[in-house]
């Protein structure tokens, strides 16, 4: 994968970590009083999802 190309695809990612984390989103995955219990799985899934992408993004090969 060309450098360009592998850049744009770091930047989708971030953005992506980013709209994983934010409030609204982490709000709508716990909408109840007891959220704790469901905040902490879903914050280690995401959390493990973006690691995994990014691993997986920075350990393709070029298929040249």
């Amino acid at each position: 994968m060309n450098a360009p190309r592998r850049k744009e695809r770091l930047v989708a990612l971030i953005v992506l970590a980013a709209l994983l984390f934010s409030p609204p989103l982490v709000l709508i995955a716990t909408p109840s009083a007891d959220g704790v219990s469901r905040l902490v799985p879903y914050v280690f899934l995401a959390w493990g999802l973006v690691i995994g992408l990014m691993a997986w993004l920075m350990e393709r090969r070029d298929e040249d």
